[in-house]
């Protein structure tokens, strides 16, 4: 089979971090790097990186992850748009914004927040939960609000307005934010010690698209964006596979398999060290290992994409490489450290 993995963040952006890197044994993914030639690309959120794989450029996030969500609501019919709970807190003059991936609320907690909201803003459009951490808005009139896919600036300061003060939805933004920093949930939050929902990230606004191409034969995912993709595609869809095994096991001959593995991802944007390492080591045994037995075999071609902040990197490799015994493979922080010298 042809196999490409899209693992966002597989470098840590600290390539002298003793507890993310000191020691990690990369046998695997040092193999392969070794053997196999690094091309790389502009910086770019994991989304678009995405959506660059089956060939679209900016497309309309909203409608397509509300496509791939288990039947929230018609993502074909309306003008979407991610509409995530935040969190929001000043810091050095500065504003930090975090995803729902970083505090806990309940299902319940986001189901009564997003019932006022609709009962506010109803001029505006209707509110929909997929999961506590996801929400959608479909409006009632289309605009083009342009924003960041929420992987660029979840756990990040962000200079200035935050939310785009020249964006059409800024005024409605800045009503909901006064809106839920009034509301008793979030001040029932405050009281026991948890952050407030006190604001939406509104981004990948649009109607659904068309995908023409169908660049792959199987999709193996758990992020909703993925799976809309794929069914957008019309490619067959399965949960994210726990192992190489696991895809070698359900291969055809000459299936093109894509499988995304986004564990590193969350640790990475929270700066939280030992679960990403740990995710690591995961991805180490269950993946970059075997695929030192497997490529160039059962595993005809691999082509592995990495948008990090080092920018979108690729290897590619047709399995001529495993026979170039002479080359030495290196660790992962001696790759960081090049990769941190050319920013």
């Amino acid at each position: 089979m042809h196999l490409t993995l899209l693992v966002p963040e597989l470098i840590w952006p600290e390539p002298k971090d003793q507890l993310a890197l000191g020691k990690l044994p990369t046998p695997g993914f040092s193999w392969l790097n070794a053997r196999t030639a690094l091309q790389r690309g502009p910086k770019q959120a994991f989304e678009t990186t995405l959506a660059n794989c089956f060939g679209l450029a900016n497309p309309a996030y909203g409608p397509l992850r509300l496509l791939g969500e288990n039947a929230v609501a018609d993502a074909s019919n309306g003008h979407w748009l991610c509409a995530d709970p935040v969190h929001l807190r000043f810091h050095h003059e500065r504003v930090i914004l975090a995803d729902a991936g970083a505090f806990e609320l309940e299902d319940d907690e986001a189901a009564a927040i997003v019932a006022a909201l609709n009962g506010e803003f109803a001029d505006i459009g209707q509110f929909h939960t997929a999961t506590a951490r996801r929400w959608y808005l479909r409006l009632n009139a289309a605009v083009d609000h342009v924003a960041e896919p929420i992987s660029a600036v979840a756990g990040k300061r962000i200079a200035g307005e935050p939310l785009g003060a020249k964006q059409p939805l800024t005024r409605t933004i800045n009503e909901i934010q006064m809106f839920l920093h009034n509301h008793p949930l979030n001040k029932r939050r405050e009281s026991a010690g948890y952050p407030a929902v006190n604001s939406v990230w509104l981004w990948g606004g649009g109607t659904l698209p068309g995908v023409s191409a169908a660049p792959y034969t199987k999709v193996w995912s758990n992020d909703p964006l993925s799976t809309g993709l794929a069914c957008a595609a019309g490619i067959k869809r399965q949960p994210q596979a726990a192992s190489l095994a696991a895809v070698l096991e359900n291969a055809g001959r000459d299936d093109k398999q894509l499988v995304v593995l986004d564990q590193l991802l969350g640790p990475m944007l929270y700066e939280n060290a030992e679960d990403w390492r740990q995710a690591w080591l995961a991805l180490e045994n269950d993946w970059f290992a075997p695929l030192e037995k497997t490529l160039g075999r059962s595993v005809k071609s691999l082509q592995l994409i990495a948008p990090t902040i080092y920018g979108t990197l690729a290897w590619h490799s047709k399995g001529g490489g495993r026979w170039q015994f002479w080359k030495k493979g290196r660790t992962l922080a001696e790759i960081a450290g090049e990769l941190a010298q050319k920013i």
